[in-house]
């Protein structure tokens, strides 16, 4: 994961808009980055505050040598390789060590975790921090069952015995021709005793659920992996005190988890511009759900109270079906905000691939089957090699902040005025100041530090249109052609006085933007003149 997270990383030193806020306010000083989150974008704000620590320590060291591109992508990088590896460990843990291995290279090969490893946003973090937390789950719940303990301590070297599945009352049965490991002992008077009972171990379910918080303060919406994680508890129909003990870390999360759930909602209007969920996403979705469902029927030895089917198919699909569900509601799917779903769908895939690659000889293999399927896996991977690397180009994003700021100094000379429409663009200049200077802002009146928002306010319709007037040449960094148009004063006033009083002298066409030069016709400087 380190080496694809590495590949390409710089993307021609293309930065999206998202990732350009994430370099502004983690550049704000911590009382202005407070002061805007009481207004804005508090659901990013724990990140926002430790990519500001981040940058203090990379921009003394090493921001000079490597630049802007890799400190915000280096932090995803790392937290998905920490993912990848985490979801090497769980398989291993669930099904074995292939298992593990192949769960950790299916879950780096796919797409959308590389796409989302070379993003300077929260989502690598929150992935890697459920991941670890599920892995955690799955301790607290092995050193807590009281059956597994007893199987443990009474069976050490059964021969031909598996562990138990947590699906009782086949605890842990032999191989086939074998007695099953009893779930209870005869005691000394003939009669059976239950296996004794252990109170669950703190600190595993200390650790799940600081990384749980964690998790979710980093993003509300990893509380859906919580569902996942007790369908799981509730599938592997665990002893009381063990389904008790999750409760507890589940509401705990929760509840410190509402004020700020609560404080965000009046803060929702900034995600209103998500309609119904991208189809692209949903295919996705569909396709990895539909192939995990298929691969759960694997037939895969279970190695503990949960089982990786029992863990697997329900991080893969409960967390986006709840988001989906939500945005009936109000419209808030993206596949990132549940990006841990591919978790779910890396476990089963790589066990079923475990199980259906396995060596020539082992329970009926032969090797002719084994290198069939060996070239299949093989062709899946050489038809994901072109999106791959179109992850890697500047085009793989909405838009081009770095092509934008370098198309606006092509354009534009100093003094020439400055516009951006609509005014949420002006976060294109965040990460290159330096290519609009000389120019100026004829619509802003407050600068986002200033005003505490992500994209600083601006003056009237009036105020606007009287200093585009008396400004002889103009570059507008606006939205392509066929964008859906504010219908703001200041909107309008841009727009009817570009129409009226300047004619286009030059425009330059880049990912995701129109870089527009006008210049005035009639009135004081006019002439039309480029």
């Amino acid at each position: 994961m380190l080496f694809l997270g590495a590949w390409g990383i710089r993307r021609r030193d293309a930065v999206w808009r998202d990732e350009a806020v994430t370099y502004d306010m983690a550049h704000r000083s911590l009382s202005d980055l407070w002061a805007t989150l009481l207004h804005i974008d508090v659901v990013h704000g724990l990140y926002y505050a430790l990519m500001h620590g981040w940058f203090a320590v990379y921009d003394a060291t090493l921001g000079d040598t490597l630049g802007v591109v890799i400190g915000l992508r280096l932090p995803s990088v790392a937290a998905m390789t920490a993912a990848a590896a985490g979801v090497a460990l769980l398989g291993q843990r669930l099904a074995g060590p292939r298992a593990g291995l192949c769960a950790g290279l299916t879950f780096a090969l796919i797409p959308v975790v590389q796409q989302y490893a070379q993003e300077g946003r929260s989502y690598a973090t929150v992935c890697a921090l459920v991941v670890w937390a599920s892995y955690l789950l799955v301790s607290a719940v092995h050193a807590s069952h009281p059956v597994v303990s007893a199987v443990h301590a009474s069976h050490p070297l059964v021969p031909g015995a598996r562990p138990p599945s947590g699906l009782p009352p086949a605890l842990g049965s032999a191989q086939a021709g074998e007695p099953p490991i009893p779930a209870t002992a005869p005691g000394h008077d003939g009669a059976t005793t239950g296996p004794p009972r252990r109170r669950p171990r703190r600190a595993p379910w200390l650790g799940y659920t600081a990384l749980m918080l964690l998790a979710c303060l980093l993003h509300e919406f990893a509380s859906l992996a919580l569902p996942a994680h007790g369908a799981a508890v509730v599938l592997a129909r665990l002893p009381r005190q063990v389904r008790r003990s999750w409760m507890l870390a589940a509401g705990t999360v929760l509840a410190l988890l509402t004020p700020l759930a609560v404080f965000s909602a009046r803060q929702s209007a900034q995600i209103s511009w998500l309609l119904w969920p991208d189809p692209l996403q949903l295919l996705t979705f569909a396709v990895l759900a539909v192939l995990g469902v298929l691969g759960a029927r694997v037939p895969i030895r279970p190695r503990g109270p949960i089982g990786l089917r029992t863990l697997g198919v329900p991080l893969l699909l409960l967390p986006t079906l709840l988001l989906l569900l939500v945005s009936h509601v109000e419209p808030a799917y993206v596949d990132r905000y549940v990006l841990y779903y591919v978790a779910g769908f890396a476990l089963v895939a790589g066990a079923a691939l475990a199980r259906l690659l396995r060596p020539a000889g082992e329970d009926g293999q032969t090797g002719r089957r084994r290198l069939r399927r060996l070239a299949g896996a093989a062709l899946v991977l050489l038809a994901l090699l072109p999106v791959d690397v179109h992850l890697r180009s500047p085009d793989s994003r909405v838009d081009d902040v770095t092509a934008v700021a370098q198309a606006v100094r092509q354009l534009s000379d100093p003094g020439d005025g400055l516009l951006f429409a609509p005014s949420r663009r002006r976060i294109w200049r965040a990460t290159r100041p330096h290519d609009f200077r000389g120019l100026h802002d004829l619509a802003q009146d407050r600068s986002p530090v200033a005003s505490h928002t992500l994209y600083g306010t601006e003056r009237t319709g009036d105020e606007i249109r009287d200093r585009m007037l008396a400004s002889r040449r103009i570059v507008v960094a606006g939205d392509p052609a066929g964008q859906p148009l504010d219908d703001n004063d200041r909107e309008l006033a841009k727009r009817a006085t570009l129409r009226s009083a300047f004619v286009v002298c030059r425009s330059v066409r880049v990912r995701g933007a129109q870089i527009t030069l006008y210049a005035r016709v009639g009135g004081p400087g006019g002439g039309g003149r480029c």
